[in-house]
């Protein structure tokens, strides 16, 4: 493992047991951390009003009893004005609203009125675009903060957060849940196929256009992609797409392939293959938040990202190439160019 990216994760360590008030023994683990007595209760704070948030919250609260909860709880969230172009439905709104009140959360009238209450954030705006403004206060004020996807609406926005998130050395990842499925983790981690030489995801792939293409709903597939592969080090991308569907297909170091399909028409869900060199395996089925909020979680007591910031910035690599390989007509686009590109933005 790269030993910068060790110190950069300590030096945040440090800025979270400042800002929780933890004593220095407290370990990554959740469940070794929950059986202490005398940790001190983390507060945790929404910005955004979404599904997730209203899922979340209910993890979190409804499971303050449980090991991986305990002494966590969700009790405020501010919900800014939304885009109409990616808000939900009033019914929808009401619904979300209704299963946060119902968990003894607090609304407040304002992001600085949220971080004078909370240890720790979860930004679930549901829309990219809002997120660069709406992080910043966040990393001045030193809150630990676990961003939605998608992280940003472009691949240049993305990189301002993580800059913005290494000026104010303050922890933070993104990721979409599916990472989290537990067959692809294993895959990962080399007990079901062994070292992976490839591997095929596919997912919803809806347009949104003020993202970036596969930014919206295609990035849960490729980060599966990303997760069962495991890890950065694709080199280029090459993207076919019709109103129907688009296949990106992604080389690795080690001539290794990855593919994305994303799905527009017809039946839809997420899944995929992994090929090792002992086997070749589903890559298993999304089986709900619980995982991902178990892993939010831990990550504010540990202040450790479980994700790196090199990963995730490829993600959104990967996917920006996709779309210029689009723009192209379909030829091999390299990731290093759209990150260049994007630098200069």
């Amino acid at each position: 493992m790269n030993p910068n990216i060790n110190m950069k994760n300590n030096k945040r360590h440090q800025v979270l047991k400042k800002s929780l008030g933890l004593a220095a023994g407290i370990g990554v683990q959740a469940s070794a951390s929950a059986a202490t007595n005398a940790q001190k209760e983390i507060k945790v704070g929404v910005i955004g009003l979404s599904v997730h948030s209203a899922a979340y919250t209910e993890i979190i609260n409804s499971g303050a009893a449980s090991p991986e909860f305990s002494g966590c709880r969700v009790v405020a969230i501010f919900h800014p004005k939304g885009n109409p172009d990616v808000e939900f439905s009033e019914k929808s709104l009401q619904s979300f609203t209704d299963t946060i009140t119902g968990q003894g959360v607090e609304f407040v009238m304002s992001i600085r009125k949220l971080l004078k209450k909370v240890d720790a954030v979860m930004l679930l705006t549901n829309d990219g675009r809002p997120h660069l403004k709406e992080i910043m206060p966040v990393l001045k004020a030193g809150k630990p903060v676990y961003v939605d996807k998608p992280l940003a609406a472009s691949l240049s926005d993305v990189l301002a957060i993580f800059n913005e998130v290494k000026k104010y050395n303050v922890p933070m990842f993104s990721c979409s849940p599916l990472r989290y499925v537990k067959e692809a983790l294993d895959i990962r981690e080399g007990k079901v196929v062994g070292k992976v030489l490839g591997a095929n995801t596919y997912g919803p792939a809806p347009i949104q256009k003020s993202h970036a293409d596969l930014f919206w709903d295609g990035i849960h597939a490729v980060e599966s992609l990303y997760t069962v592969m495991g890890g950065t080090g694709c080199k280029s991308v090459s993207r076919t797409s019709t109103e129907d569907a688009d296949v990106v297909v992604g080389t690795w170091e080690n001539d290794r392939i990855g593919v994305f399909r994303g799905v527009r028409k017809g039946r839809s869900g997420f899944g995929g293959t992994a090929f090792g060199d002992k086997g070749i395996a589903s890559i298993g089925v999304f089986n709900g938040y619980r995982p991902l909020v178990v892993a939010i979680v831990e990550f504010f007591r540990s202040g450790r990202p479980p994700v790196s910031d090199e990963e995730t910035i490829e993600i959104y690599a990967f996917m920006e190439a996709a779309d210029e390989s689009k723009r192209l007509g379909g030829v091999p686009v390299s990731l290093s160019d759209v990150l260049s590109k994007a630098k200069m933005k």
